[in-house]
């Protein structure tokens, strides 16, 4: 057998030393870009039928009780946080002035049916002037008579003839004093159409009674909702408490909704009823359902106390932000906290 070739033998190891080709390299080179692509087609599908903002706030009906009259506090019942039911004593004003001021009416009162009364049996309304003054009138006619008939006969003077005269003058004048009287005492026990079957002092006296008992009642103020109490650290026992002056919060808890503002462009397929996650930053691992309850009747901007001016000649165009009011469907496992920061995506291809 032949010895082999040399040369053969070196290129052969030569050949086989050279290293595969880099096909792994060119594999990778090319599918990171296509992962890219494909994980970014994925992500904007994703995006499609729904739109987020971070702009939300939680919020709750809050009610600001305040004292409907002036006095000193002298009692507090509730603290910082604490719940109360509609109708639960919340702070008490000083009574006394008020009760002074319901045994005053009272005493009004009093007064007005003692003066009926008396107005009732007095002689000008039960017409005893008036028949006096008639039983004067015929005396003094019958006088008068008697003078005349001396008088055309010659056996008196002129100066009594006279003075007949003017008794029955003076008779007739007290006879319309009386019924004057008369009429003035029947309108003082008259029943006006505003209050029929009452006379109005009487009327008057007891309206400013039930005044002074509903300052008397308003002495204790009461939780106009159920809900939790806040700014309680307002109310100090000794302080003067000051009509339409908000002496304490009550946040209603059980009426949470999150009002979330929405970019003009985010509206176009939104509408009223549609699904929403709300997320919270201070419950990340929270996520509650709701829905569109309304959307603003106009942009942030509209109702703010200066509304911006872009009739100017440095206009730039800035994109607005509408109100749009999530209602929650379910309660929160976590306690909610008026003004939260809070994540809205609404779900604009499915209703809830």
């Amino acid at each position: 057998m032949a010895e082999a070739d040399p040369q053969l033998l070196e290129n052969n190891v030569v050949e086989s030393a050279k290293p595969p080709r880099r096909w792994g390299k060119l594999a990778l080179m090319i599918a990171f870009p296509l992962a890219f692509l494909i994980g970014g087609f994925i992500y904007w599908q994703g995006l499609q039928g729904k739109v987020t903002t971070d702009n939300a706030y939680l919020k709750q009906d809050m009610v600001g009780v305040s004292a409907e009259i002036v006095g000193k506090i002298v009692e507090v019942a509730v603290k910082e946080g604490q719940e109360v039911k509609a109708g639960d004593l919340l702070f008490r004003i000083d009574p006394e002035p008020y009760r002074l001021q319901m045994a005053e009416a009272e005493a009004s009162i009093a007064t007005a049916q003692a003066n009926v009364t008396a107005l009732s049996n007095a002689s000008e309304f039960s017409g005893a002037d008036i028949a006096a003054a008639r039983e004067n009138i015929a005396f003094a006619q019958a006088t008068l008579n008697r003078q005349e008939a001396l008088w055309q006969r010659g056996f008196t003077t002129k100066a009594d003839y006279e003075a007949a005269q003017h008794a029955v003058a003076q008779a007739r004048e007290q006879l319309r004093l009386a019924e004057a009287n008369q009429r003035e005492a029947r309108a003082k026990l008259a029943q006006g159409a505003a209050v029929p079957g009452q006379n109005p002092q009487i009327a008057a006296a007891e309206a400013r009674r039930a005044e002074s008992e509903l300052a008397l009642r308003r002495t204790e103020i009461r939780a106009p909702i159920a809900g939790r109490v806040a700014q309680a650290d307002r109310l100090q026992i000794g302080q003067q408490a000051v009509t339409s002056l908000p002496m304490l919060t009550i946040v209603a808890d059980t009426s949470s909704y999150v009002e979330a503002n929405f970019k003009e462009t985010d509206l176009d397929q939104m509408q009223v009823g549609q699904a929403a996650d709300v997320r919270f930053d201070a419950y990340p691992d929270l996520v509650l359902r709701g829905h569109v309850a309304s959307i603003g009747a106009g942009t942030g901007s509209e109702f703010s106390v200066l509304p911006a001016q872009n009739a100017t000649g440095n206009w730039v165009k800035v994109t607005q932000r509408v109100p749009v009011r999530i209602r929650l469907d379910e309660k929160s496992a976590r306690p909610l906290i008026a003004g939260l920061s809070a994540e809205v995506t609404v779900h604009t291809g499915r209703n809830p």
